[in-house]
């Protein structure tokens, strides 16, 4: 079945090495400064989806298990969205501050869905749903919190000039970064807008050729869409009111006053 979607073998392995070989050395000629993040965030892919492999079996007979690994995928999400928006390595604080947009509504979603009946209490229903709600929700806190601070550092005099009218710190920066944080969810909702007519999700594909149907596949990546729209949105709201409250700083963009 398997080689109905890609052939596993050798002639695979050396097609995913040339791919990582491509885009680090297209990254480099194009002067684009992230040649040596792309190179290991590919050796990181590997390495980490082999030990996903190894352990999956195990995490998915018990529930508990799979929820320690769910809260683990949220501590690591939340620390790489943290050096994102901050632009440094961030601090513990930082990263437990970032848990809020990057997890909060993921897991309140699972929870409610499992509590339910809607999704099945076994980790291998909870870690992929969760992974796919987490994963939406870290990228749109990361591009979020960035383009906030990025708009903040450029229209600093805006933000001063506001305060000096009276305007609250909070409100000034708001009225700043609000709008170009919203970007960040621009991705989420064109992979929405255009699923069936310009992309077929591997969660559709993937279960046609299991052996459900098409509709109950169209479902299910309905769901998948709809999830990933709505804890991104939470993730949106939240990282930039953390952003004008200066619950956050950046080494780019400005401090809270």
């Amino acid at each position: 079945m398997s080689d109905t979607v890609i052939r596993i073998g050798p002639a695979l392995a050396i097609a995913v090495a040339l791919l990582a070989i491509a885009a680090t050395g297209i990254a480099y000629l194009g002067r684009t400064g992230h040649e040596r993040a792309v190179a290991w965030a590919s050796v990181r892919a590997a390495v980490q989806l082999g030990l996903l492999a190894l352990v999956l079996g195990v995490l998915v007979e018990h529930l508990w298990a799979s929820a320690g690994f769910v809260a683990v995928m949220s501590v690591v999400a939340a620390w790489t969205s943290a050096g994102r928006v901050v632009n440094r390595r961030p601090t513990v604080g930082e990263a437990a501050t970032l848990l809020l947009p990057v997890a909060l509504a993921s897991v309140v979603v699972v929870t409610v869905l499992v509590a339910s009946g809607v999704l099945p209490p076994t980790g291998l229903a909870v870690i992929p749903s969760a992974g796919i709600m987490i994963g939406g929700a870290m990228n749109t806190t990361s591009l979020a919190g960035r383009r906030a601070f990025d708009e903040l550092s450029a229209r600093r005099g805006e933000v001063e000039a506001a305060m000096s009218l009276g305007i609250s710190d909070y409100h000034s920066r708001m009225e700043v970064c609000r709008s170009a944080a919203a970007t960040a969810l621009v991705p989420a909702l064109d992979q929405t807008r255009t699923v069936g007519l310009v992309t077929i999700p591997g969660a559709f594909v993937g279960m046609v050729l299991g052996g459900a149907s098409p509709a109950d596949a169209a479902v299910m990546q309905l769901f998948v869409l709809i999830s990933i729209l709505a804890v991104s949105s939470c993730a949106l709201v939240m990282i930039t009111e953390l952003v004008a409250r200066g619950r956050l700083s950046s080494s780019v963009g400005v401090r809270h006053v």
